[in-house]
């Protein structure tokens, strides 16, 4: 079994549907850490030692989080800053990540369709993953295909959220029990409930 380590962070988190559902649904599995960030934090004074001693202890790491100025929210940088550090994380002596793989699941508030150079984002939503992208590479981790909940305050309104959780159930328990194939996730540029068997070998189909 993989030790999968969730880093949830949403400053205004008391007013996200999409997201705290999400939190709800796979904070209490079995063999999953769920760390709220902004509730541990509120004053951003990251405690360093203690977070890399969480990375130490897990095979997966997942920042799940609201797509922010096509970034992460800003205590989420800050821990990133912070924890990952020289001599830790990357450069001479800092192999402590390697082999562990990064996971974002995020949710944004624009349509999938906007994420194109014809949309009015003009970049696919890969693109703005970048920076998390290349700090996994050189921490050598290998980063996975991005979850993905476009439109997330209207999917909070139909069943389109329900469905959502329960693939992020799914996805985070088949990291788990080792159902996911990392070669095949090699070719995939973003992940949604209704493409997990792309990356899923569980024998479950459908969304639940």
């Amino acid at each position: 079994m993989s030790r999968i380590l969730v880093y949830f962070a949403h400053p205004g988190r008391r007013y996200s549907r999409a997201n705290l559902g999400m939190a709800e649904t796979v904070s209490h599995l079995a063999g999953i850490t769920y760390i709220d960030l902004y509730e541990h934090y509120p004053r951003h004074d990251i405690e360093i030692e203690t977070e890399q001693d969480r990375l130490l202890e897990h095979d997966v790491i997942v920042f799940q989080f609201p797509l922010f100025w096509y970034s992460t929210p800003s205590l989420l940088k800050d821990w990133i800053d912070l924890v990952l550090e020289h001599g830790f994380a990357y450069g001479e002596g800092g192999e402590a990540l390697k082999g562990k793989a990064l996971l974002c699941a995020i949710t944004t508030s624009s349509p999938e369709d906007a994420y194109s150079s014809e949309g009015f984002q003009h970049y696919p939503l890969r693109t703005f993953l970048t920076p998390l992208e290349q700090a996994a590479r050189l921490c050598q981790m290998r980063f996975l295909p991005p979850y993905v909940l476009y439109e997330a305050l209207k999917a909070a309104e139909d069943e389109r959220l329900q469905v959502h959780e329960d693939g992020y159930k799914r996805l985070l328990i088949g990291l788990r029990e080792g159902h996911y194939d990392y070669e095949r996730a090699r070719e995939v540029h973003i992940l949604q409930a209704g493409t997990l068997d792309a990356v899923l070998n569980d024998g479950e189909t459908g969304h639940g």
